[in-house]
């Protein structure tokens, strides 16, 4: 059964709008309450935008796309303001702009909490959250919210810091750019096999 069927799902050209028109509005209203978030999101845009012009994958991942013999739908689960998504969201976009064999389709989170709470992360609603189905419309793997190694990292880091503090996201951020991607990859393209 296919739980995405009943949700409004997006290109990834058509959720790149939609945030951006909302952060604008969020910007115009200004409201205090959502500092927070216009901020997160703003840095989110900037990574997204530099990851969609420098990102690349890598040719032999690119060649086994290209000899894939199925066809799948690739769900993605995000919100504009989750840091994780801004890293992890233009690499899926790349992998699935490499073949013809694969389709992606984003929803928001919180406008689909019922689907959400189907892939919770440790009873986490932790986003971006990838499922894939195959052209039988069939449930075939799930992979996030980020990659086994990052996951580790974050536990980590967490445990030296005593929880998510900018140490945390400092090393995260430094483990994303030093990655450039190419874990996501290979972890998201296994899944495929």
């Amino acid at each position: 059964m296919n739980r995405f069927k009943t949700a409004t799902a997006y290109s990834y050209l058509e959720y790149r709008k939609i945030i951006t028109e909302d952060l604008a509005l969020q910007i115009e209203i200004n409201n205090p309450d959502e500092a927070e978030i216009v901020n997160y999101t703003k840095l989110n845009q900037s990574r997204m935008n530099r990851l969609d012009k420098t990102m690349q994958i890598d040719t032999n991942l690119k060649n086994m796309l290209q000899n894939l013999a199925s066809t799948y739908t690739f769900y993605v689960i995000s919100e504009g303001w989750c840091g994780d998504a801004a890293q992890l969201l233009p690499i899926i976009n790349k992998i699935t702009e490499a073949t013809s064999n694969i389709t992606l389709k984003i929803i928001f989170r919180d406008q689909n909490l019922e689907i959400m709470d189907q892939y919770l992360t440790n009873g986490s609603r932790s986003i971006p959250k990838l499922v894939i189905y195959n052209e039988k419309e069939e449930e075939i793997a799930t992979w996030g919210p980020r990659p086994a190694e990052a996951t580790q990292l974050v536990i980590d880091l967490k445990n030296q810091y005593g929880g998510i503090t900018e140490e945390v996201k400092e090393g995260l951020q430094k483990w994303y750019n030093q990655d450039k991607g190419i874990t996501t990859q290979n972890e998201i393209i296994a899944l495929l096999k």
